[in-house]
C-alpha cells in the first residue's frame, strides 16, 4: 500500500480515522465477549456488595504486628438477588499482612453468596473491600481530561489505552494459560498493540510507518537482550509474585522464565513506543520545514534528537521498576547486607535485567527510528 506524501503528515478527522476508531472499539468489545480460558466449573451462588454494619472483634488475636483469627459482622447487601437483607458474615484473617483486612461499620465490602442462603440465618464469607465504584471514579477522570486535553486525539489515545488492556486481560493470559510459548505470545501481542496504538493515535502515514519500524526493532532487541540475559544471569521466574501459586493452582507444565522474558519487553514497549513516536514526530517536523534536507542530514537530526530524550526515558524505567521494589532494597539495608550479597540475590538480579535490558531496547529504538524516518519520510531522489 503506497503511503500518503509527506504534507498530509498530520491529517484532519477523516473518514479513515472513523473507520479506524470503529474497527478497535469493535475489536475491544469482541474480545471482552471471547473467553479462551482455561474451562471452571461454574461458582454456585453469587458476589455482592455488601455494607458492614456492625463487627465483633473478640476472636482475633494480636501476634506482634501480625493480627490472626476471625471478625464477625453483620452486613446489609447492596445489589443482587437479596439487596436490603441482612446477614452474619465471618472475615478471616490469616495473619498475612498483605492480604488480611479488618473491616469497620461503615464499609462497603464484597462478600460471597451462595444458592439457598437465608437471611438472618445464614453465615457469609467476607472476602474484601469493593473497589470497583472508586476505580470507575478514577478512570472517568483520567478519560475526561484525556478527551479535554487531547480532542480527537485524546480519544482515540484512549481507545487504544482501552484494547491494550483487553488484548492483555483477554488474549495474553489466557492463551499463555493455555500452553502457547508465553515469550512468543508476548511478542506477537507487543507488535499488535504497537500497530494499533501507533496508526490510531497518528494515522497511516509516514510518521507512523516511522514510529512503528523503530518500535518493533527496538523491542525485538529487548526481546533478544532479555532472552540472552536471563539465561546468563540464571533468573529464576519463580522470583515473580503468585508464581509458585500459579504452577500449584494446576499449571505446573507453565514456563516461568519464558513468562518472565516476555514481561521484560511488554514492560519496557510502552517506553520505546513513546521514543519512537517523539523522533519520528521531531524528523517529520525538520523535514516538513527543510523539503531540500538531504536524507544523510534527516538521520543526523532524527540521532540528535533521540540522544535528547533517550537520557530520562532510561531513568524512567530504573524509577518504576525501582519503586516497585524499593521495600526490598529497604529490607537488604536494614539488614546490613553487603553490596555483593545484595547484587547477587535472586530477587535483585532479576530488576537489574528488567532495568538495563529494557533500556537497552530505548537505547537502540532511537537510532532504528532515525535511518527508518531517513527513508520513509523523504521521497525518492
Amino acid at each position: 500500500m503506497p503511503l500518503p506524501p509527506l504534507r498530509n503528515a498530520y491529517p484532519k478527522s477523516t473518514w479513515k480515522d472513523s473507520l479506524a476508531v470503529g474497527v478497535i472499539a469493535t475489536l475491544c468489545v469482541g474480545l471482552y465477549c471471547c473467553d479462551w480460558g482455561p474451562e471452571y466449573p461454574q461458582e454456585a451462588g453469587s458476589k455482592e456488595r455488601a455494607r458492614v454494619l456492625s463487627v465483633d472483634n473478640r476472636d482475633l488475636m494480636q501476634l506482634g504486628l501480625l493480627t490472626q483469627g476471625s471478625q464477625n459482622l453483620k452486613v446489609e447487601i447492596l445489589s443482587g438477588e437479596y439487596r436490603g437483607e441482612v446477614f452474619a458474615a465471618t472475615n478471616q484473617l490469616r495473619a498475612q499482612m498483605e492480604l488480611d483486612k479488618i473491616f469497620v461499620p461503615g464499609d462497603t465490602i464484597l462478600v460471597g453468596v451462595y444458592e439457598g442462603a437465608e437471611p438472618g440465618k445464614s453465615t457469609l464469607n467476607a472476602q474484601d473491600y469493593y473497589r470497583l465504584g472508586w476505580i470507575w471514579l478514577l478512570f472517568s477522570i483520567f478519560a475526561i481530561l484525556l478527551i479535554l486535553f487531547g480532542g480527537i486525539t485524546g480519544f482515540k489515545a484512549l481507545l487504544s489505552f482501552l484494547f491494550s488492556c483487553m488484548i492483555l486481560w483477554k488474549g495474553l493470559v489466557p492463551l499463555a494459560l493455555q500452553g502457547w510459548n508465553p515469550m512468543f505470545l508476548a511478542l506477537g501481542i507487543v507488535f499488535l498493540l504497537s500497530a494499533v496504538i501507533i496508526f490510531l493515535v497518528a494515522g497511516f502515514n509516514r510518521k507512523g510507518v516511522t514510529a512503528f519500524s523503530g518500535t518493533i526493532l527496538g523491542v525485538s532487541a529487548s526481546c533478544l537482550m532479555a532472552w540472552i540475559f536471563t539465561h546468563l544471569f540464571q533468573v529464576n521466574g519463580a522470583v515473580m509474585p503468585f508464581s509458585q501459586a500459579l504452577l500449584y493452582s494446576g499449571f505446573e507444565s507453565l514456563n516461568l522464565v519464558e513468562i518472565f522474558i516476555g514481561g521484560i519487553f511488554i514492560g519496557s514497549s510502552g517506553a520505546v513506543m513513546d521514543l519512537g513516536m517523539d523522533v519520528a514526530a521531531g524528523m517529520t517536523e525538520v523535514a516538513a520545514e527543510n523539503r531540500q534536507i538531504s536524507r544523510g542530514n534527516l538521520i543526523l537530526a532524527g540521532w540528535r534528537i533521540g540522544q535528547s530524550v533517550v537520557g530520562t526515558m532510561t531513568t524512567t524505567l530504573l524509577l518504576a521498576y525501582s519503586g516497585g521494589y524499593l521495600t526490598l532494597m529497604m529490607a537488604f539495608t536494614a539488614q546490613g547486607i553487603t553490596p555483593t550479597d545484595f547484587l547477587n540475590s535472586p530477587y535483585v538480579a532479576s530488576e537489574v535485567v528488567k532495568t538495563l535490558v529494557g533500556s537497552f531496547g530505548l537505547v537502540l529504538v532511537a537510532p532504528f527510528t532515525a535511518l527508518a524516518g531517513g527513508f520513509f519520510l523523504l521521497p525518492s531522489r
